[in-house]
């Protein structure tokens, strides 16, 4: 009886001891092959806020793109004349901890932190914003055709 209770023991703690190596392995594999070109693209829209770069914003925003902001909701063009042409100048920006949510092979969402830091009417800011984009796959490739920040408050 006390081998057997030995024996048991030992089992139910190597088990233990191997569960989170095997959902490691379980979820890297479950890692889809958008997931990686998704956060490539975030990080070069967070370049491109810096840069101002007309060409990659009109690549990658849907014709139809829609943006919330807090209380405010900009259509496309809107969101263009904004970072392209607004008053705020853009010397840094950063993602971090993103995520990327797959659901099938052509529509996904990431959220993230955006760390933005810059000048505003003279003064430096740096903003921290909550993201959640969607993607759409097309055949041109990845789209976004929707997105939502939170200004996080000082």
């Amino acid at each position: 009886m006390r081998l057997m209770l030995r024996t048991l023991t030992r089992c139910t703690l190597l088990l233990a001891l191997s569960a989170p190596a095997m959902l490691a392995q379980k979820k890297e594999k479950e890692v889809k092959p958008g997931g990686v070109e998704l956060k490539r693209l975030e990080d070069q829209w967070a370049a491109g806020l810096v840069k101002r770069d007309r060409a990659l914003f009109e690549k990658l925003l849907d014709k139809h793109f829609v943006y919330t902001e807090d209380d405010k909701m900009m259509q496309r063009a809107d969101v263009l004349h904004d970072m392209l042409e607004g008053s705020d100048t853009v010397t840094a920006a950063h993602n971090e901890d993103m995520e990327v949510h797959q659901y099938g092979g052509s529509t996904a969402a990431v959220t993230g932190w955006l760390i933005v830091q810059g000048r505003s009417k003279g003064a430096a800011f740096t903003h921290r914003y909550r993201f959640t984009d969607t993607w759409v796959k097309r055949k041109a490739g990845w789209l976004i055709v929707a997105a939502q920040d939170y200004l996080v408050p000082k």
